[in-house]
């Protein structure tokens, strides 16, 4: 996009606001996890620094898992506008007894729109340390539900939750809606 996909517009607001509104009204606690603090310092939220820096995402999850207060968190992308909260306080129900709920498809998976425990975060350093970058790379040490279609339909058969704003075309489809 050519720069920060979090301070897009999307009917006059950042794409953060809206994702900070919706996670707040399911959640007792909203962090942001950033490289750099600072863009983010006004939005009236925690702002929690990577610990592990260049290692993408997987240190972002890292970092937010061990600034959180609860054991469970929902994690979630910064461009995704059409957060359902009942979607993910499902997400909270599919997640217990479990490290992990992610919804996969096929062999695709969507770790930015799940459910982890701080039980994961042994194994994530473990995956860090032996450079291993893939979010999903510390899934085979922990215990992980994937969800499914079935179970997310009856909160959103079309999957718009899980939609990022990662191209102009997408920040365009995104407004018409």
């Amino acid at each position: 996009m050519g720069r920060n996909k979090a301070f897009l517009e999307l009917d006059g607001r950042s794409l953060i606001e809206i994702v900070i509104e919706r996670m707040a009204s399911v959640c007792a606690e909203v962090l942001i996890v950033a490289g750099d603090a600072r863009p983010y310092a006004t939005l009236g939220v925690p702002v929690i620094e990577d610990r592990f820096r260049g290692v993408g995402v997987l240190g972002g999850l890292h970092a937010g898992l061990k600034a959180a207060s609860h054991d469970l968190v929902l994690a979630v992308a910064c461009d995704m506008p059409f957060l359902n909260p009942d979607l993910l306080r499902a997400f909270t129900r599919l997640a217990e007894g479990f490290d992990v709920a992610v919804l996969r498809q096929g062999e695709n998976v969507e770790p930015l729109h799940a459910a982890y425990r701080r039980a994961c975060l042994p194994a994530i350093e473990t995956a860090i340390r032996a450079h291993r970058r893939r979010i999903i790379s510390f899934f085979p040490h922990v215990r992980v539900r994937y969800v499914t279609l079935e179970d997310v339909a009856p909160f959103d058969p079309e999957l718009r939750s899980f939609r990022n704003v990662n191209t102009p075309q997408e920040l365009e489809a995104a407004q018409a809606e």
